[in-house]
């Protein structure tokens, strides 16, 4: 088997990317987007029929300006999701709009009105992840969202006090970035971190560990990967969201692929449950200058790619 094919003996394999007609080919179970990927995918030509669409089912509800190019948006956002979960047999995840990171209600409402479009197709909420950010207000909403039965994905996760505030709201699934947290050791250590030094790798076990420790059902998947070195070191986690090319990557290779993350493997680790109230949450999170600057890195990222796809739609409608 090629190493693909052996880490599926091990973890939920997710692909990550808005480019559909990609995943095919590695039969990933579930899918992940976020608005980069979405507007990556909308400039490709491949994908223009699809953006058009939305512009015309939207134009046809009779509405315009403001309301006009925000239904576009959330339409695109459908139809990209949809046309994966024709791909992939369990679930996508749809970004909310970034630029609500630290807006509860907005975020709520947005994420509501997203399952409410879905339905409209006859998607069951089941198959959707709804993905927030995971700042205080991002998940105060996942909160209220998980309570209405519709689950969420928090994203832009980069530390331990984030993962637990996520678990302590009942939140379904969490994505710590691995590759990001690696960028930024890297960058200021000048160090070069291999297999299980890596601090991105790190991050995730601990993780990982707490959650089985204290009988957290919240699922675990690593997320933003750098290179297939630490995929391999992250096998067993309960999934993994993986670029085309790495999946490219590990499909080539028939290189043996171990089960590095399990009951067993965090045995005897010591681990003191952290308080994850909103002073404490806000006090540890400014304590972590790497999750800090990171999380607020990814968010302005997120918003300057939804900007920019705003401004396609507003140039089409």
């Amino acid at each position: 088997m090629n190493q693909l094919e052996q880490l599926k003996q091990f973890t939920t394999v997710v692909a990550d990317t808005g480019d559909f007609e990609t995943m095919r080919s590695y039969a990933p179970q579930d899918a992940t987007t976020n608005p980069s990927l979405i507007l990556k995918a909308a400039k490709q030509e491949a994908y223009r029929p699809l953006i058009e669409r939305a512009v015309t089912d939207c134009r046809a509800s009779g509405l315009s300006g403001d309301a006009l190019v925000e239904a576009v948006l959330d339409r695109i956002l459908i139809l990209f999701g949809q046309a994966i979960l024709e791909i992939v047999p369990g679930r996508v995840s749809t970004e909310v709009d970034a630029r609500l990171s630290f807006d509860t209600a907005g975020t709520l409402q947005k994420a509501q009105r997203l399952i409410a479009l879905y339905e409209q197709e006859g998607i069951d909420r089941e198959r959707v992840l709804i993905k927030i950010a995971s700042t205080w207000e991002g998940i105060q909403a996942a909160r209220q969202l998980e309570d209405e039965g519709i689950h969420c994905n928090l994203t832009l996760l980069f530390s331990l006090i984030q993962a637990v505030a996520c678990a302590e709201a009942g939140v379904k699934l969490i994505s710590p970035f691995v590759g990001r947290i690696y960028d930024w050791y890297k960058k200021n250590t000048g160090k070069e971190y291999q297999g299980a030094d890596d601090p991105g790798v790190q991050s995730v076990r601990t993780i990982y560990a707490y959650y089985k420790k204290f009988g957290y059902p919240t699922e675990v998947m690593g997320a933003s990967f750098r290179n297939t070195s630490q995929i391999l070191e992250l096998a067993g986690c309960d999934l993994l969201t993986i670029s085309p090319d790495l999946l490219a990557e590990l499909q080539a290779s028939d290189g043996p692929v171990g089960c590095h993350l399990s009951e067993e493997s965090i045995a005897g680790q010591t681990l003191e449950p952290i308080a994850a109230d909103e002073k404490s949450f806000r006090f540890l999170l400014n304590e972590d200058a790497m999750a800090t600057e990171k999380t607020a890195e990814g968010i302005r990222k997120f918003a300057a790619d939804m900007n920019e796809l705003e401004r396609m739609v507003r140039a089409l409608v």
